[in-house]
């Protein structure tokens, strides 16, 4: 069954149900409820909606651009995506957001501590060299930084955590792989072939959640890179959590929501099938591959509160 439409139909309803009247910078108005989570099991499939069709080259793009460090839209709308345009200023930039945060923070001039810094590749030093250290952050919320974004980042940070596997979980693992069984297998043997001997969890922090156009983003994108970096240090992908702040839904999408919730949320998990790349910045779109991937029609020019 699809875990990511039962978890994400919960929030919905948790906001429909609890949610209080509240204003808003976009004057659009909303439901809004504080502090909410969410949770889901990359041993269950892959988490992308299936009540609603999720535009996934929009996903991948945008996440490729970001660890480009790119804050140009340029790169977007060469590949055909639009979602950033309405924030963009006449040349097509956004300001220092997201991938100027993660791989060069900093302002680019060597001081006496150093040149900027790519918080990205020291996030998979760590994972490499101290896999247990409680350190292994990437922040996007620069305060020197935030009155030049044309909008402050949403989901401000994430935090990776590691931890061994039993034997059992890497037998496991390993028999997913491997249509024979392999005799008298050893950790040993699991070793001469590779199999992780770690477990690789992600965990996002975001201050404002747009719940129906938003989120169901968020949890694709935030999967796609835990996945990323489980493949560059090869360990198993565990779980990703999501702490949300501002859990909204805008007034103008009540009616999409109410009928999304009608929908069937029993269908098969999809499944990725991501290719090797040597680096974590050098993947391509093409590298990327989401199987068995079959849902509802999702709606057209539902409105974004900008």
């Amino acid at each position: 069954m699809a875990q990511a439409d039962k978890t994400y139909h919960r929030l919905l309803q948790t906001i429909l149900s609890e949610g209080l009247s509240k204003a808003d910078r976009t004057r659009t108005g909303t439901k809004s409820t504080f502090g909410q989570q969410v949770r889901f099991n990359m041993g269950e499939g892959f988490p992308l909606l299936t009540t609603k069709k999720i535009h996934t080259k929009s996903i991948i793009h945008e996440l490729l651009w970001f660890l480009k460090g790119d804050t140009n839209v340029e790169y977007l709308q060469n590949n055909g995506v639009t979602i950033w345009n309405e924030w963009a200023d006449s040349e097509g930039e956004l300001g220092p957001i997201y991938g100027k945060q993660w791989v060069a923070w900093g302002d680019g001039l060597m001081t006496k501590y150093g040149y900027c810094h790519n918080q990205i590749q020291t996030a998979l030093n760590l994972l490499r060299t101290d896999p247990n250290s409680r350190r292994i952050l990437v922040s996007a919320w620069n305060v020197g930084d935030l009155k030049d974004m044309k909008l402050p980042p949403c989901h401000y940070g994430f935090q990776l955590y590691t931890r061994e596997l039993t034997f059992t979980e890497r037998f496991n693992y390993c028999s997913a792989f491997y249509e024979e069984t392999i005799p008298e297998l050893t950790h040993k043997k699991m070793n001469a072939l590779r199999i992780p001997t770690r477990e690789i969890s992600l965990m996002w922090n975001q201050r404002s959640v747009d719940t129906f156009l938003g989120l169901p983003f968020n949890i694709a994108s935030y999967a796609l890179l835990l996945h990323m970096f489980a493949q560059q240090v090869n360990m198993k992908p565990g779980e990703l959590i999501g702490n949300l702040g501002d859990t909204h839904i805008y007034n103008n999408h009540y009616t999409y929501v109410k009928e999304q919730l009608t929908r069937n949320t029993n269908r098969k998990a999809p499944q990725l099938k991501l290719r090797k790349a040597d680096n974590i910045f050098s993947y391509k779109y093409e590298d990327f591959e989401i199987l068995n991937y079959e849902a509802d029609p999702n709606w057209r020019n539902v409105p974004i509160a900008v």
